[in-house]
């Protein structure tokens, strides 16, 4: 008998999830009400932020976390090239330039010294990025403290891209605390630490911030008599006041969201773990396996492995399809996003990025969800050893 595929990534549905979910469908309450506000307060008091808003995707939340930020037509923003393609397109979306930042060799996030080396370049130049948003890729927390540090010199907002890092930390502090940004995004896709279906999140500390967030996500509506521009005529009044968007997260999706909110810590423990046997299994084989920074806590939302091609005598390719053969659903994270073609188009090249370029080169993701089994890991990592021989 076949064994059943074992995918990259998936969420975890307790009979306490679909509970949650099915008392929302038996209330008054169906899109916007009491659970989004409890979803996000309860999201923000485990960061330890002041406010959250709770969106239909993390797309949504960068784009609203952008405009917030006030960034436009004639700004520009950096970003990691290591990422998926929503960190580099909120940017368009406001009409701004995109550039970016290359990366780490060993944590695959935006390198600081890359960074501060473009940055010095962009201030003789007089093009210096409005807006700059690190990627904790795979669940590990970018160098926040130092990239705040260039933020505080050369005048940029920070937006972390925290979409696969929710229940990690950074210098012990829950990752979207906002202790070293404006603001953090977090992701709830079904692949990712939690889920609400489709879903994401903005976190901030500054009430302006916040106050411009929940403009943003709904319409650019008010009834909030302080900000009307004229009086009201009656009870049922509201004004649209700038042009906002429909971005807004549903109580169902929200329910799912609080009930498996209970459950973090031990999502991350457990892919913690999974990732920890990974190491000492692997670790003799001709490849390089992830780098942890003692300063970060990673929610290990990837678990990517770099072959070392030349000791190998294989191509990535052979090796990934050889894995995909025996059912091993591995992915690749990411295709550098300045080589696809709309930013080819913008004027991007191959050689531009060539960290992020030889990264994408030689590296693979393998399974790593919290419900994956000891059994099935163990046959993820016979495959591999199969696979480099």
């Amino acid at each position: 008998m076949k064994s059943a595929p074992i995918p990259y990534g998936r969420q975890s549905i307790s009979q306490q999830d679909i509970q949650a979910v099915v008392d929302v469908l038996s209330s008054d309450w169906l899109t916007r009400g009491p659970m989004v506000e409890r979803f996000e307060r309860t999201v923000a008091d485990h960061c330890g932020t002041a406010h959250a808003v709770a969106v239909n995707s993390a797309t949504s939340a960068l784009h609203i976390a952008c405009l917030a930020a006030g960034l436009g037509p004639g700004d520009i923003l950096w970003t990691s090239p290591n990422t998926f393609v929503a960190s580099a397109n909120c940017g368009r979306y406001c009409g701004a330039t995109v550039d970016f930042v290359d990366i780490d060799p060993r944590t695959y996030n935006m390198s600081v010294d890359r960074l501060e080396e473009k940055l010095e370049q962009a201030a003789r130049e007089g093009r210096l990025p409005k807006v700059v948003i690190p990627v904790h890729f795979a669940g590990q927390s970018c160098d926040m403290n130092a990239i705040a540090r260039l933020a505080d010199r050369y005048g940029f907002t920070v937006i972390e891209d925290a979409s696969h890092a929710i229940g990690g930390r950074y210098q012990g502090k829950p990752v979207g605390a906002c202790h070293y940004s404006a603001m953090a995004v977090f992701s709830f896709h079904p692949v990712k630490i939690i889920t609400t279906g489709e879903g994401g999140m903005v976190l901030t500390n500054s009430p302006e911030l916040h106050e411009r967030l929940v403009l943003l996500h709904s319409h650019g509506i008010t009834r909030d008599p302080a900000h009307m521009v004229g009086a009201a005529h009656g009870p049922w009044y509201y004004e649209q006041i700038e042009l906002g968007f429909n971005y807004r997260m549903t109580d169902i999706q929200a329910a799912l969201g609080v009930s498996q909110m209970k459950r973090l810590e031990d999502f991350v423990e457990r892919r913690q773990h999974l990732a920890k046997c990974y190491d000492d299994a692997l670790r003799d084989l001709p490849l390089t396996l992830p780098w942890q920074n003692p300063d970060a806590y990673s929610a290990f939302h990837l678990y990517v492995i770099r072959l070392d091609l030349g000791r190998l005598g294989k191509g990535r390719r052979e090796v990934f399809e050889a894995l995909r053969a025996k059912g091993i659903q591995v992915n690749l994270h990411y295709i550098p996003v300045h080589t696809q073609p709309y930013y080819r188009a913008l004027g991007f090249h191959d050689g531009d990025f060539p960290e992020a370029e030889q990264y994408y080169q030689e590296v693979i993701t393998l399974p790593l969800y919290a419900g994956l089994s000891d059994i099935d890991q163990n046959r993820v990592i016979d495959a591999v050893r199969e696979a480099l021989q």
